[in-house]
């Protein structure tokens, strides 16, 4: 691989002997080399995400095979924007956040960062989704991600949109982890929050460093070493350097080992998994595999499968960071160039925007965190990475069964389980609500929920899909032993229906 401008600028002074597999403890970079890594975090991850895109969990368990070929051809990233914008959603999700920096400081409350989350027009899923409910229902702060409070509490959410945080502090892995800590755990907890803090942390040493090794390596040491998340990227690295020739490898002993969800209704016992802890691994094989191939890299991300338009999102960002902008390939530069001044849906910002947005953003951490700008050059005090507090969602609860009911609530019968916790799926009518018959955004469904014979709370069920709640309901932590949920609709309509689709039940590990 090209060594990267900063390990060798003259501008580089205080930097390690041996450069790549040593943290230098400070660093000084042009201001121009600065922009040109911020810009090239940008770049790589809105091609990653393009290039995944068609892909996107049509491979659930099974690797893209080489003979399926991946187009990109040319007006790709334009044609997302004009037909479809959602995709990007890896990169509005991070500019909600990056929006309210730029607007209130380094410092604004985490208020802030809650109210433009939940009140965003943009649609939103999985934790994400039950934070936004959960928010707007007056659960705030880390109780809204918390995984009593979010079933979805593992999932790649906070993953696929800490971009922002490493972007903002160049070298600077454990200020990384500061940016992420309220904002993560307004949707995560436990190995969902580890994957945005680790995500992070790469992008944050790609400033430093121009070994793909190094990076994936020191990132790793902010996350505890007996969490589940630590356990599978450990084995990835160990993996690759086992098999360096040889990624589908890598990939099968991932599946075998680390692709079972305990906690996503979606995904327990189900062919689909978007849980952080596989989704991160598929990050880092692309990594490790692509050996600092732009093209390679975001390849390989994309062919592991599941979430393959947000997995090599996050690849191509951190390798464009250590690439920079100038460094990626023309090929990618071409289609890229033509989109740079379209703004993102549900924005006002677009890359040359955010280019700016984040320079700012970043030279403001760099001074805070001891560091200096001075004239054209900028200096870095970097930072050696220091591990977070453990934390494990769903700890002492494990899948004992997914049972399917199919029954309108009306004429469904008491559920009863036998468990320590229970997770219900619902929908209105049978199926998606927003595109049938009778839908009415503004309707709110009312349940009382009955657990073992006494009323213990009142669900509000919009039916508006940016307000929805994701699942009927959720219980964990009960004493294990027999219990039983039923349902009074407070509210009902004659032209609307509500029906449990079906439910987990929850037991006790097995020792």
């Amino acid at each position: 691989m090209k060594s990267s401008i900063l390990g060798f600028s003259a501008l580089a002074i205080i930097f390690a002997s041996c450069a790549g597999t040593q943290l230098p403890s400070e660093i000084t970079l042009s201001k121009a080399e600065l922009q040109d890594k911020i810009m090239g975090a940008w770049a790589g991850q809105t091609i990653g995400c393009t290039y995944g895109g068609p892909t996107e969990f049509r491979y659930s368990g099974t690797m893209i095979n080489d003979n399926i070929p991946i187009e990109w051809p040319d007006g790709y990233i334009k044609w997302y924007h004009d037909n479809f914008p959602g995709l990007y959603d890896d990169i509005y999700m991070d500019l909600t956040f990056v929006d309210v920096f730029d607007k209130e400081g380094l410092d604004a409350p985490i208020e802030s960062f809650e109210k433009a989350f939940s009140q965003a027009e943009y649609m939103l899923w999985h934790a994400n989704q039950q934070a936004r409910y959960n928010i707007r229902q007056g659960i705030t702060g880390r109780a809204a991600g918390h995984w009593e409070n979010n079933p979805h509490a593992d999932d790649i959410d906070f993953q696929i949109e800490a971009d922002y945080a490493g972007i903002m502090s160049p070298g600077m892995v454990n200020a990384a982890v500061h940016y992420c800590d309220e904002i993560g755990h307004m949707m995560n907890y436990g190995d969902g929050w580890y994957g945005g803090v680790y995500v992070a942390a790469m992008y944050a040493l790609a400033f430093v460093s121009d070994d793909v090794n190094f990076v994936v390596e020191e990132a790793l040491k902010v996350i505890p070493e007996q969490s589940r998340y630590h356990r599978c990227m450990s084995d990835v690295i160990k993996w690759h350097k086992m098999y360096p020739d040889n990624w589908e490898i890598t990939w099968a002993l991932c599946q075998k080992n680390h692709s079972f969800d305990i906690g996503c209704p979606d995904g327990v016992y189900r062919h689909f998994n978007i849980d952080a802890v596989i989704n991160s691994a598929y990050i880092l094989i692309g990594l490790l595999y692509g050996e600092g191939d732009f093209t390679r890299t975001i390849d390989i991300s994309t062919r592991c499968g599941y979430d393959s338009d947000c997995n090599p999102a996050s690849a191509g960002g951190i390798l464009g960071t250590m690439l920079g902008y100038s460094n990626i390939p023309e090929k990618y530069m071409k289609n890229l160039r033509e989109s740079e001044d379209i703004d993102f849906a549900y924005t006002d910002i677009s890359l040359n925007d955010v280019y700016g947005m984040s320079m700012r953003q970043a030279l403001q951490v760099i001074e805070k965190n001891g560091g200096k700008s001075d004239g054209e050059t900028v200096t870095i005090k970097c930072q050696k990475p220091e591990t977070v507090g453990f934390e494990e969602a769903f700890a002492g609860h494990w899948p004992k069964s997914l049972v399917h009911v199919n029954k309108e609530i009306r004429q469904a019968d008491e559920i009863m389980f036998e468990g320590k916790g229970i997770v219900i799926g619902y929908s209105f009518f049978n199926g998606h609500s927003h595109d049938k018959p009778g839908f009415d955004p503004s309707y709110a469904a009312e349940m009382e929920v009955i657990l073992d014979g006494t009323p213990i709370e009142k669900v509000i069920l919009p039916m508006d899909e940016n307000s929805r709640k994701p699942e009927l309901f959720y219980k964990y932590n009960l004493a294990s032993g027999q219990h039983s949920v039923r349902f009074n609709w407070l509210n009902p309509l004659s032209d609307k229906n509500i029906y449990i689709k079906s439910y987990i039940v929850y037991t006790e590990p097995s020792k």
